[in-house]
């Protein structure tokens, strides 16, 4: 059986505990994108100043409720987050280990394709199985080749737009307020986006600079202002997005 499962990623579960809890009207004041039309949809929970803390996929679940495909690591960290602007309202979130996250690096028919960008393949949720083998490293390899950050390790605070949200289709203008949309809003309107973060050669990764390093693939994940970006490192989903603000 080919390996599609990511053991990395997990899934949070949003219940509502009453017919009168609208789960996605509940996220729509948190997050980035705007999650009340097509699902899946790529999106984070920033900080009040805007900067990264929770990157994730925004999945439709049954009976109302709605699935966060996020790093494993920092599920538990992710709920509790959640929590504190539960505040009274009659919503169960929990971490829900009876379902995996899946992937392959090719679309197959009809299948639903990564939020971000086609070209990361194939995404789905499944029951949890312990047949599932690991496609972890494979995903990483995939993902960095082709130069999309994820995860606290290479988004962890810096600026939303400066992870490249708007190419990867992870925020929204158009939607009302979110944690952290007041300086996210303005570095827009202002384009004032003048760092990026790049997948670059591990040789010419600048250790001041870096996020994230993967000596096995020879590739890192820093944070460059635009003037220090080399346009061969610039993918193609990217290119003419990087032009220096005035």
């Amino acid at each position: 059986m080919t390996a599609t499962r990511l053991f990395d990623r997990a899934v949070v579960r949003l219940s509502p505990l009453d017919d009168s809890e609208d789960i996605a009207a509940f996220l729509q004041g948190l997050l980035t994108n705007d999650i009340t039309g097509p699902l899946p949809a790529y999106a984070a929970l920033l900080s009040a100043q805007g900067k990264a803390m929770f990157d994730l996929i925004v999945w439709p679940g049954e009976q109302g409720a709605i699935l966060l495909d996020c790093e494993a690591a920092h599920a538990q960290e992710l709920v509790k987050r959640l929590s504190l602007y539960r505040l009274r309202r009659r919503i169960e979130i929990v971490v829900d280990e009876s379902v995996a996250v899946h992937w392959r690096p090719r679309i197959e028919g009809a299948a639903t394709p990564d939020p971000r960008l086609a070209d990361l393949g194939q995404r789905w949720l499944a029951p949890a199985s312990d047949s599932d083998t690991a496609a972890d490293a494979e995903w990483r390899a995939h993902r960095l080749g082709i130069g999309v950050p994820e995860g606290r390790e290479e988004l962890g605070d810096v600026l939303w737009l400066e992870t490249n949200a708007v190419e990867l289709h992870g925020v929204s203008f158009a939607k009302g307020c979110y944690v952290g949309q007041e300086n996210t809003a303005r570095m827009n309107w202002r384009q004032k986006v003048n760092r990026r973060l790049i997948v670059v050669p591990l040789d010419r990764s600048e250790e001041k600079r870096r996020k994230a390093a993967y000596p096995v693939l020879g590739l890192a994940v820093d944070h460059l202002r635009l003037d220090a970006i080399d346009p061969a490192w610039v993918p193609a989903w990217l290119e003419g997005s990087l032009s220096p603000a005035e």
